[in-house]
């Protein structure tokens, strides 16, 4: 969606301007955390070790989420101008960034801690599945994502709204897996491959992102191939599939209250 009357500020105190985009981000972060946090207790995980790992994944996946934007479409800012690479409240924040940079870390912790990890892989999926529908909100705000141009009477596809269909759709699945008893492990690797499927084929087909490699562009049904995401689609998917066949082949990764 496109609408160029919209203000991406909230509110402003001052010189002090408080984005859309942020809040919903926020927002986000702490729905993730509070549901991670309360679950993971029910197990048993110590409290402060949650804490610890909640701050760690999230300032993580914040900084992952960043650098894999700026790597994929702005690796000038580097050397040209860093301070952009901070501006972080002006949008443009990789999803897989922050999935990746978010995840290494808790891995690495939970390591260190000799803590399984997969139960809390599985519950950090609500945080992902809300994030992904509000940040595609606070994407309308700041006017980005948007939808390839068509011929078509609504001009623009709506790419955001696909966004939040899509964590839409996902956030329904983890509550109707939660009722049948997969090993942990599971609901977080088959939300990594549902989503991309999804992303790959719906969202990057209809987003105006540019062509990596073009093989396919149609300017009047507003469609094309391949983003750079939809090139790497492949890997994620079959990375994804031999995760969840690794937890649901685990005898010793059962999930007996869930």
């Amino acid at each position: 969606m496109y609408i160029p009357s919209i203000s991406p500020y909230a509110f402003k105190i001052g010189p002090i301007a408080v984005h859309w985009y942020g809040i919903f981000m926020a927002l986000s972060i702490a729905a993730g955390a509070y549901y991670l946090y309360v679950r993971s207790k029910e197990l048993n995980y110590d409290e402060d070790f949650l804490l610890n790992l909640l701050m760690i994944v999230v300032i993580s996946g914040i900084v992952g989420a960043r650098l894999m934007f700026v790597l994929a479409n702005d690796i000038d800012w580097f050397y040209k101008d860093p301070i952009q690479i901070l501006k972080i409240y002006q949008g443009g924040l990789s999803w897989h960034g922050a999935v990746l940079g978010g995840f290494l870390a808790g891995l690495y912790y939970c390591h260190k801690k000799n803590v399984k990890i997969n139960p809390l892989e599985d519950y950090a999926v609500i945080g992902l599945a809300i994030g992904n529908m509000l940040v595609r909100i606070g994407n309308i705000f700041n006017q980005e994502v948007l939808g390839r141009q068509t011929d078509f009477a609504f001009g623009r596809w709506p790419a955001q709204l696909v966004g939040v269909a899509m964590g839409l759709i996902l956030l329904i699945r983890y509550f109707y897996i939660e009722r049948k008893h997969m090993p942990y492990g599971y609901q977080f690797w088959s939300f990594i491959f549902y989503y991309q499927l999804m992303r790959g084929l719906i969202e990057e087909t209809v987003r105006d992102n540019p062509l990596f490699w073009p093989v396919y562009l149609n300017k009047h049904l507003g469609i094309g191939f391949f983003t750079l995401t939809q090139i790497a689609t492949p890997f994620i998917l079959i990375l994804a599939y031999w995760m969840m066949r690794r937890v649901l082949n685990d005898p010793e990764n059962k999930k007996v209250n869930y």
